[in-house]
């Protein structure tokens, strides 16, 4: 039996903090401040409350209390109050009393109200729903450019760029206008997913549209040049601004940094009328990935106010560069001057231990994580079951899945790559079907890279494989990559078919890419294929120059078939290029210190 609106908010309200909940006591016990429809009729009532609920604070969750006494009196809202009383909803999280408005909606037939609609939009928006947000959003007759805007920023933020993106080009054929806030959700996205000809073509429209002087969609598209790679472009948009404010200078310095074009960084920082701590974290942050770490690590024990990010930026550039043992010092380094860590730092430095598999060190740094209260976060409690799957502790990172409160798509991938490297081909497949049935979550390319990856650790039959490829490609629409070809080839070698290995890199598109021919090289090596071999590292040093790899691989499978003659002249050819095989190197983790012992030693 469905339970009353006022049960349900009376529920909802008593979730909130204490002191919200006295006052709501004491406003019903004491009259103090309550909120009574008059008599004189309904249109009065929800005037005064509806007046109550735009107040905020504490008379906003008296006034929702005593409009869910109306409602449920039988009283029909109108649609001012009902749009207030959902932005309420939405406001205070009261999930419940929000689903149950919607309902109250329908019925009283304001469904169809674009103003209504919309808040309801942002309503699901805000609880991370976004099937039921879209549900809302086709049934509105007219969306107007903000409900449109509204379910654009939502996916957006959701991470489903091409979802927004999507949905910005049916608002371009539809009959409303985009606006500035249209345009900049749009450019974001092209930003996300580097899609320059696309951003271009945006900045076209913009252009059309008299919208290029705002510096707020200006600073948007520098953001988006930036991250697309185009940084003279980025430096013009910014160059012609009027008006520049510190969002604009922030974003030229970010888009110079991630360029490489540290100098012009640089420079842009000390033209800056006001430098922030922002305006530091990008070039730290640039130079931490482009650049020398000592010099990052100069400007943030210089830079007046640094944070968690400042300190995150050299932490990340040194687990990028395979210097985990840096990144823990530098982490303790941090943790030592009570500089707070969020999420991200986190997140960085279980990457670093993942790397490493260092267990104890992975151990510790998760017990700082529930002391800091962030185990359940989705970002942290991603890089946990990573750093678990990697130390080989699967069952500890299946525990940790299963506790989170939420996953997104990093989450579900996380855990799937670590069956797939622990060779669990059962618990990939099952963990697989069940991503396909959740909830606004769709597998992605590094999803069925790992299923792939599995199918390879358990000679699963080559059809099975091709199959999942397959349903890659047709049914869910994912552009192969060449890591994908490298997948496929790597299966077909161990069952002997790299002559279909061949033909399908051509197939792909892939006949330019080194990385797809010496992945076939290697798969060439596994099964004894001499002529396709040779085939593939021509290929290679054509592509690459003259790799080790080549050189050494085909010695291996020229003396594999007795071919001395050919072994001594690869031999001749890597002593003149002056090409050596790189020495061997394994650890294993004893007593907390991880010594890596050479082949040569």
């Amino acid at each position: 039996m469905q339970r009353s609106f006022s049960e349900l908010v009376q529920k909802c309200l008593q979730n909130q903090n204490q002191s919200h909940h006295l006052i709501l006591r004491h406003a019903h016990a004491n009259h103090v401040h309550r909120i009574s429809p008059p008599k004189e009729g309904e249109s009065e009532a929800w005037s005064n409350l509806t007046w109550a609920l735009t107040q905020g604070s504490n008379r906003t969750e008296i006034a929702l209390s005593e409009a869910s006494g109306v409602i449920n009196s039988g009283t029909k809202p109108n649609a001012y109050a009902l749009l207030h009383l959902v932005r309420a909803s939405t406001n205070l999280g009261l999930i419940p009393f929000g689903l149950q408005l919607h309902s109250c909606i329908l019925r009283s037939g304001f469904g169809s109200n674009v103003f209504v609609s919309t808040a309801l939009l942002n309503f699901y928006i805000r609880i991370e729903s976004l099937k039921d947000a879209h549900n809302v959003f086709v049934e509105i007759p007219e969306p107007s450019v903000v409900s449109w805007n509204s379910l654009i920023s939502g996916y957006a933020h959701a991470g489903q760029f091409r979802a927004a993106l999507g949905l910005f080009l049916k608002l371009e054929r539809s009959d409303v206008c985009a606006d500035a806030f249209s345009f900049t959700a749009a450019l974001a996205t092209c930003g996300h997913l580097s899609l320059l000809r696309l951003g271009e073509s945006i900045h076209s429209k913009i252009v059309k549209s008299g919208l290029e002087w705002s510096v707020v969609v200006a600073n948007c598209l520098v953001d988006m040049y930036g991250k697309c790679g185009y940084a003279q472009e980025a430096i013009r948009v910014f160059d012609s601004i009027i008006d520049k404010d510190i969002i604009s200078w922030n974003t030229v310095i970010s888009a110079s940094a991630r360029n490489r074009k540290l100098e012009q960084a640089f420079s842009y920082l000390r033209q800056m009328p006001e430098p922030d701590t922002i305006s530091y974290n990008e070039l730290i942050n640039g130079i931490a990935q482009f650049g020398n770490m000592e010099d990052a690590i100069q400007i943030l024990s210089s830079m007046p106010s640094p944070n968690s990010s400042s300190w995150n930026s050299i932490i990340t550039g040194y687990v990028n560069r395979d210097l985990s043992w840096e990144a823990l010092d530098f982490f303790s380094k941090m943790q030592s001057k009570d500089i707070e860590m969020d999420r991200f730092t986190f997140s960085s430095i279980l990457s670093g231990i993942a790397g490493l598999a260092a267990l104890k060190w992975g151990v510790l740094i998760h017990c700082c994580t529930i002391k800091c209260g962030l185990d359940e976060s989705i970002v942290v409690g991603s890089a946990l079951i990573d750093m678990y799957s990697k130390c080989g502790q699967v069952k500890n990172a299946e525990m940790l899945f299963q506790s989170l409160p939420r996953k997104n798509l990093v989450t579900w991938n996380a855990m799937i790559s670590g069956f797939a490297h622990n060779g669990n081909f059962t618990e990939v497949i099952k963990l697989f079907k069940q991503l396909k049935t959740a909830r606004d979550l769709k597998p992605d390319g590094i999803t069925f890279l790992n299923v792939l990856l599995a199918c390879s650790h358990n000679q699963i039959p080559l059809q099975v494989a091709i199959q999942y490829f397959e349903s890659m490609i047709k049914d869910h629409g994912i552009e192969p990559t060449a890591e994908h070809c490298c997948s496929m080839i790597r299966l077909m070698g161990q069952r002997g078919e790299v002559w279909r290995a061949e033909r399908m890199i051509y197939e792909l598109g892939f006949s330019s890419c080194g990385l797809v021919w010496r992945s076939l090289l290697g798969a060439c090596g596994a099964c004894g294929d001499l002529d396709v071999a040779e085939v593939a590292a021509a290929k290679v040093i054509e592509l690459e120059g003259h790799n080790e790899f080549v050189y050494v691989m085909m010695s291996n499978m020229y003396a594999c078939y007795g071919k001395w003659g050919d072994v001594s002249v690869v031999r001749k050819l890597m002593r003149v290029r002056g090409v050596r095989k790189g020495a061997g190197c394994s650890w294993i983790e004893v007593e907390n210190v991880i010594p890596a012992l050479s082949m040569m030693e």
